[in-house]
């Protein structure tokens, strides 16, 4: 009876996933669609990221601001993922000393 529900819940989390992607390779969307489209990772990834960088140190949310000026600065410089990352830790970490 459980692997019945297991399979069931399998189902219903992945139908939801799977039908978008198969839909969106059949249609033809308008370029302004495509560029909004394109988007939206940016977006999550900066509400995800956002709330992080103002969470740091709550008594001064300075330090994650800027943390997070300093990763973009990195960034801006092409230089690797690895080190922004490490960058805006060490930031954080030099600020808090």
């Amino acid at each position: 009876m459980i692997i019945w529900m297991v399979i069931g819940m399998a189902v219903v989390t992945a139908v939801p996933r799977f039908l978008p992607a198969l839909i969106v390779g059949f249609v033809t969307f308008p370029k302004w669609v495509d560029r909004w489209l394109n988007a939206i990772p940016y977006a999550a990834l900066g509400a995800l990221i956002f709330p992080g960088i103002l969470s740091v140190k709550p008594d001064a949310p300075q330090i994650g601001v800027i943390a997070g000026l300093v990763g973009i600065f990195l960034a801006w410089l092409n230089v690797h993922i690895i080190f922004v990352v490490l960058g805006a830790i060490a930031s954080v970490f030099l600020m808090t000393l």
